[in-house]
């Protein structure tokens, strides 16, 4: 068989392949297009545990500067989402130090429902912070993300 038959026969593509190789490249386009924003908003979600854990020990701090008052209690205050807790008759609890921290806490992580807790004793504290993880891939916002962390003071 003569080649110059032979490349005769091949004039160049058929708009059948073109389009096929179109749509093959769509298709890994919009897949690279779907990857990447699951990629954004788990790095979203990743930022704010990292920003939730970051605040708790922003409290631990707080709770060291007066740490007499912290061992014995004074700061105490159970899982609660209410930023104007005030202590029950009769107690000489100090919630301000919680209410403004659990209030800055909410803003920065985006969620005015942000719930938290203190319960120190004598040789340790335990700082909680919990809100809605709405940023995660499948984030469910019935189950809140918990961040409770023990340090001693």
């Amino acid at each position: 068989m003569n080649t110059m038959t032979f490349a005769s026969r091949q004039r160049g593509a058929s708009l059948l392949e073109v389009l096929i190789a179109v749509l093959v490249l769509a298709i890994g386009m919009l897949g690279m297009a779907a990857l990447q924003a699951v990629t954004i908003k788990n790095s979203n979600s990743a930022s704010a545990r990292s920003l939730g854990v970051i605040q708790v020990y922003s409290l631990f701090d707080t709770l060291r500067l007066n740490r007499a008052a912290a061992t014995n209690g004074v700061y105490n205050i159970g899982w609660t989402c209410n930023t104007t807790s005030t202590p029950p008759d009769g107690s000489d609890a100090d919630y301000s130090v919680f209410n403004g921290w659990l209030a800055q806490a909410g803003a920065e992580l985006g969620d005015s429902e942000a719930c938290g807790m203190i319960n120190c004793g004598t040789a340790a504290c335990t700082v909680g912070l919990r809100w809605k993880d709405e940023l995660a891939t499948g984030g469910d916002v019935e189950v809140p993300f918990n961040v409770v962390i023990e340090s001693r003071l």
